[in-house]
C-alpha cells in the first residue's frame, strides 16, 4: 500500500518523501528535514508524537469502515465472516481511531487470504480515500466528521482465536483461519512433532482422510486431513525463522507419503492445490501461475517452461496472467537461504529463470501477451517484458530493479527493457530501485496499456481478441517479430552472457552483499530508517 500511494502522488505531481515510523525520534527529524504539508500514513504500527499532529494534518489509513476501531480489523472481519468491510482515513489525535474522519468507504469481501484483500481491496479504496482527501486539503469549507461517540475497541487477535481444533473443524473453516493470517502472523500449531506457523491453505475436492493426519504432498505443499474432508498447507514457519515450502521444514518426516501428481496445468476452477493453470477461449489461451508471494524455484521456472511450449501448439495468442496476488517477483529467495549449497541452486535458479523466458522471446510461432493483473518485481518484471505485448490492471506496482538485494539481475533484461524504454531510461529504471505505477510505466513506453481494475479480465480478452481479429494484421506482426528475433538473436544471447557473467560471483562469492541483503530480506530486517532514494527522492524519470 505504501508503494502504491507513493506511486499515485508523484503521478499526480506532489512532492514525496518517506520515512519509517520506527521512533519518535525518528519521525520527528523526518517533519523538521522535509517540513510537509501533509503527512500521510498508509501503514502504521506506532503512534504518531503529539509534536507531529498538532502542527501538521496527519491522516491515518485504518483498514475498516467508519466507526470500527482497534488492532486487527481485517483479521477480525475474516473470522467473523463478515460480507462487507471497509476503510477508513483518519486524523492523528489521541484517541486510537479516534480522530475525525476525512473520507471512508466500503468493500465487499471476497474468500481470500488477509494478503490478498490488503492489497487489492484495501488498498484500491485507500487510493481513492486519499486522493479524496487531497482534493480536500486547503478547502476552507471543508471540515472532517468528529467521531462524537467512539466505538468500543476490538482486542488484538492472538492466537487461540484462530487455533484449529483438527477434531471438529470443518475445511472451509481452517481454511479461514489460516487466511485471517496469511501472511502474517499464520496459525500456530505442531506438524508431525514440528511447532510451527501455517501459511497457504487451498481447499481440497477429492481426497479425504483423518483429522490432521498427512495424506499427501504435491509441490512443496501439504494435504493433511479435515472433520469433512481435506486441505493443502503450502508453507510453514518454524519459531524465529522464515517461511518455506511445508515439505522443506518437515523433511525426512515424511518419508512414506505419497506425491500426489496432477496434470502440469490445470483448470483454475479445479478445488485443490494447483500452481499452473490454464483456459482456452476460442483461439486464445490463458496460462497461470499463482507462485506464493510470487517467488519461483528453479522447478517451478522448468514447470512453467514445459507448459508454455506444450500451449504453444493450441493457440495464436498465449497471455500470461501470472497469479492471484503477484504476477512473479523472480528468484526464490527463501530457498536459496535455506539451501547448503547457495551459489549452485541460486546459478541453477537464475539459468532456470532465464530458460523460461528464452521460450517466451522465441516464441515466433504465436503473440504472447503478458498480464500484470498483479504487482511484479526484479525478475518477475522482466519476465513479463520478454512477451510480444504488455498489459496492466490500473493500480499495479512495478519494481524494475535488482539492485536493493546485491544483483545485478538476468533474464533478458538488457535486452527487454532497452528495446522498449531505450538504454538511459532502462539505466535510470534500473538503477533508481524505485517503485512505478502501471500509469507511469505505459507513458515511458514500458507497458503497452493500462486497463481499468473493474472488469478488467473482460478488457483483457477483448483487448487480446483484437490481436486476431484482422487476420492479415495478426500475420503482419508475426511477420515482425521473426524478422526481429532473427536480426536480433546474437545481440540478445551476447547479452544474456553479460548479465550472467556479472552474477556469477554474485551467487559465488560468499562475501558478495547479496548473501547478508538476502538474509536481511528473509528474515524480515528493517532499516534504521529509510534508504536515501525515497527519503529523499528528486528522481522524476
Amino acid at each position: 500500500m505504501a508503494q502504491r500511494v507513493f506511486c499515485a502522488l508523484e503521478d499526480e505531481g506532489h512532492e514525496v518523501s518517506v520515512e519509517y515510523a520506527r521512533s519518535d525520534a525518528l519521525m520527528e527529524d523526518a517533519v523538521m528535514a522535509w517540513r510537509p504539508d501533509l503527512i500521510l500514513c498508509p501503514y502504521l504500527t506506532r503512534k504518531i508524537p503529539k509534536s507531529i499532529w498538532r502542527r501538521i494534518p496527519t491522516l491515518i489509513v485504518h483498514p475498516g469502515p467508519s466507526g470500527d476501531r482497534g488492532p486487527n480489523s481485517l483479521d477480525w472481519a475474516i473470522l467473523k465472516e463478515k460480507n462487507e468491510w471497509g476503510v477508513t482515513l483518519l486524523q492523528a489525535n489521541d484517541v486510537m481511531d479516534g480522530g475525525d474522519i476525512w473520507a471512508s468507504g466500503t468493500f465487499g469481501m471476497r474468500p481470500a487470504s488477509k494478503a490478498s484483500l490488503y492489497r487489492k481491496e484495501v488498498t484500491d479504496m485507500a487510493l481513492v480515500l486519499i486522493q479524496e482527501a487531497i482534493e480536500h486539503f486547503g478547502d476552507p469549507c471543508f471540515y472532517p466528521a468528529p467521531q462524537t461517540v467512539l466505538a468500543p475497541m476490538h482486542p488484538l487477535v492472538i492466537q487461540p482465536d484462530r487455533c484449529i481444533d483438527w477434531e471438529r473443524d470443518d475445511t472451509e473453516t481452517i481454511v479461514k483461519k489460516i487466511r485471517s493470517g496469511d501472511n502474517y502472523p499464520g496459525i500456530m500449531d505442531d506438524i508431525l512433532g514440528v511447532h510451527c506457523y501455517l501459511y497457504g491453505a487451498h481447499e481440497e475436492a477429492q481426497i479425504k482422510g483423518a483429522p490432521k493426519k498427512i495424506l499427501a504432498k504435491r509441490n512443496g505443499a501439504i494435504c493433511l486431513g479435515t472433520s469433512n474432508g481435506a486441505v493443502w498447507i503450502t508453507h510453514l514457519r518454524e519459531p524465529d525463522r522464515f517461511k518455506l515450502p511445508a515439505t522443506y521444514v518437515l523433511k525426512e518426516r515424511l518419508k512414506g507419503v505419497k506425491e500426489r501428481r496432477i496434470p502440469l496445468y490445470v483448470d483454475p476452477k479445479l478445488k485443490t492445490f494447483k500452481e499452473i493453470t490454464y483456459v482456452q477461449q476460442g483461439r486464445i489461451g490463458y496460462i497461470g501461475f499463482d507462485f506464493y508471494n510470487g517467488a519461483m524455484s528453479a522447478e517451478q521456472c522448468v514447470r512453467l517452461q514445459y507448459a508454455v511450449e506444450t500451449l504453444r501448439e493450441k493457440v495464436d495468442v498465449l497471455v500470461l496472467l501470472g497469479g492471484e496476488n503477484f504476477f512473479g517477483n523472480g528468484i526464490h529467495l527463501t530457498i536459496l537461504e535455506e539451501s547448503q549449497k547457495q551459489g549452485e541452486d541460486g546459478w541453477s535458479n537464475i539459468n532456470a529463470m532465464n530458460g523460461l523466458i528464452r521460450t517466451i522471446l522465441f516464441s515466433d510461432d504465436i503473440l504472447t501477451v503478458a498480464s500484470f493483473g498483479g504487482n511484479a518485481g526484479a525478475g518477475g518484471v522482466f519476465l513479463g517484458l520478454a512477451c510480444d505485448f504488455v498489459v496492466a490492471r490500473e493500480g499495479v506496482v512495478l519494481n524494475p530493479h535488482y539492485k536493493t538485494l546485491g544483483l545485478s539481475g538476468s533474464e533478458y533484461h538488457t535486452y527487454t527493457l532497452p528495446k522498449r524504454v531505450g538504454e538511459k531510461r532502462a539505466k535510470r529504471l534500473t538503477e533508481a530501485c524505485l517503485p512505478i505505477s502501471a500509469k507511469y510505466a505505459a507513458k515511458i513506453g514500458m507497458i503497452d496499456v493500462v486497463l481499468p481494475s473493474e472488469g478488467y479480465f473482460e478488457a483483457l480478452h477483448h483487448w487480446c481478441e483484437a490481436l486476431i481479429a484482422n487476420e492479415d494484421r495478426y500475420y503482419d506482426l508475426l511477420d515482425e517479430k521473426r524478422d526481429r528475433l532473427e536480426t536480433d538473436a546474437e545481440s540478445i544471447e551476447r547479452r544474456k552472457e553479460e548479465e550472467l557473467k556479472r552474477m556469477h560471483s554474485e551467487f559465488w562469492d560468499k562475501n558478495s552483499d547479496f548473501h547478508q541483503l538476502r538474509r536481511d530480506f528473509v528474515y524480515k530486517v528493517c532499516p534504521s530508517n529509510a534508504p536515501e532514494r525515497i527519503a529523499r527522492h528528486r528522481y522524476k524519470g
